[in-house]
């Protein structure tokens, strides 16, 4: 543990006996980090890489958004939900999308008033 009244300049030179360098990132616009059920975005961050023993860590402070993404739908999905509920294929598609690629949710959807 560091104690929190360590002199920056014999911080950085502790740091460069380690082996450790790191660097501030200036000037980052926009950070997203994808996932399978969406991404995270961070619209201003702060950045900063250390590299030590040949590995770089990257560090990201900041607020991000969530945003989910779009399910795959497919097609015969579409055509099912299309047939059974008596749509057309847009809005049968409309529907999967809406209901997350659930067939059953989707077609009740479309077919209670």
């Amino acid at each position: 543990m560091m104690p929190g009244n360590i002199n920056p300049k014999k911080m950085k030179q502790m740091m460069k006996q380690l082996g450790m360098q790191v660097e501030q990132i200036d000037d980052v616009q926009k950070i997203v980090i994808t996932t399978p059920k969406g991404s995270y975005i961070f619209d201003s961050a702060e950045v900063s890489a250390m590299t030590m023993q040949g590995q770089t860590t990257f560090q990201v402070i900041g607020s991000p958004r969530f945003e989910e993404s779009a399910p795959v739908i497919p097609e015969d999905d579409v055509k099912m939900v299309a047939e059974q509920a008596g749509v057309t294929l847009d809005k049968a598609r409309d529907a999967l999308i809406k209901s997350r690629g659930d067939i059953a949710d989707a077609i009740l959807s479309l077919t209670q008033p």
